[in-house]
């Protein structure tokens, strides 16, 4: 399962999101199950209306869409990576997501005093960079110690060091480790050591009603600030989001059509953080279920067979596959078949986003 931790500064809107997220994922709970693991962890499904036809389609006994879970990481403060504040708790946690999304407050409100006592969200986000620059850079130390003794008579351990002592060259400098243009080997080496900075990143702008849809200067000093680096930066309303918690789905579409947006926060951080991490669903659909499936752009039909079972990658044989516009335009796979748009795809095929699938693999 995808998770995505949610972090930022004290006072800049993190948990009232987290809350009003897990709250509106489960007002949907008939199409989209929610479920709270523990008190700061909500696991929701992904809105995905194509199940829903698809659904109809096989006069299927269940829907199953695919699932992200968000982690509300304690507040972070300077000198985290030193162990200040709830530090070491939050760089605990932050290692075990896939995907950051740093709450950054881009509103002014008198009753809600921020931590350094004014509203700048670029220094916010240098707050807290520098924290994550600095804990990888005393794990990088450390690990380049122990390895420095391999290192005379194993290669490998001799490239690492060579690696790490190129990434800790540009974490002195003050970026990022994804700053850099690592290759997939060298994205491998690194794996195991969970780099803060490594991080794929979301910039998720808080801002107030009145500027969800257009924004404001904070947001483009946001936007600017990161331009050069491999980010997402979306504009989400913790208030708004509170706000939609007690409305039904027609009343929600209605208020947010109001505001001049088409979607609430929810959908806009799970796009992005599919788009972040090159994400794509596949569906599958028959009468006991339809079912959304998450595999990475560029999985081939066995890869994408293999997030249903594993076995299915080394037994696989053919793919039938449909698109999801094709199959709905057609109202059966029969209807499609005669049209020779149903197609039997081999080891080679790249899946596509919104494919319908039917795997058949050997006994």
């Amino acid at each position: 399962m995808l998770r995505a931790g949610i972090v930022g500064l004290p006072n800049v809107g993190k948990s009232t999101m987290f809350n009003a997220l897990v709250a509106n994922a489960k007002a949907d709970a008939a199409n989209f199950p929610f479920c709270t693991i523990e008190p700061n962890v909500g696991v929701v499904s992904v809105p995905d209306s194509r199940l829903e036809v698809l659904s109809k389609l096989s006069s299927s006994q269940k829907l199953v869409p695919t699932r992200i879970e968000f982690v509300d990481i304690a507040g972070l403060v300077a000198g985290a990576s030193k162990g200040e504040g709830l530090g070491n708790q939050f760089l605990a946690n932050i290692r075990e997501v896939d995907a950051i999304v740093h709450m950054v407050r881009c509103f002014d409100d008198d009753d809600i005093i921020h931590v350094a006592g004014s509203v700048d969200p670029v220094r916010d986000i240098e707050i807290i960079n520098l924290e994550l620059i600095l804990a990888d850079l005393a794990q990088i130390e450390r690990r380049i110690t122990r390895q420095r003794k391999s290192a005379k008579n194993d290669k490998n351990a001799q490239a690492e060091v060579e690696l790490l002592t190129r990434i800790s060259e540009v974490l002195n400098d003050g970026k990022s480790a994804r700053s850099m243009d690592l290759s997939e080997d060298e994205q491998l080496t690194i794996k195991s050591l969970g780099l803060l900075s490594n991080k794929p990143i979301i910039y998720a702008t808080n801002v107030s009603e009145d500027d969800l849809a257009t924004g404001n200067q904070w947001v483009e000093s946001v936007r600017e600030f990161v331009k050069d680096e491999d980010a997402k930066v979306v504009v989400v309303s913790a208030q708004v989001e509170s706000e939609l918690i007690e409305l039904s789905e027609e009343e929600t579409k209605d208020f947010l059509e109001a505001l001049g947006v088409e979607e609430g926060g929810l959908k806009s951080l799970i796009r992005a953080t599919y788009d972040l991490l090159g994400l794509r669903t596949y569906l599958t659909t028959g009468e006991q279920e339809t079912r959304a499936w998450t595999i990475i752009a560029g999985m081939k039909a066995p890869q994408a067979a293999a997030v249903i079972h594993t076995d299915f990658e080394k037994k696989f044989i053919k793919a039938e596959t449909i698109s999801y516009e094709d199959l709905v335009t057609n109202g059966s796979k029969n209807a499609a078949k005669e049209k020779g748009l149903l197609r039997l795809e081999g080891k080679d095929y790249v899946v596509q986003e919104g494919d319908v699938i039917e795997f058949r693999v050997g006994g």
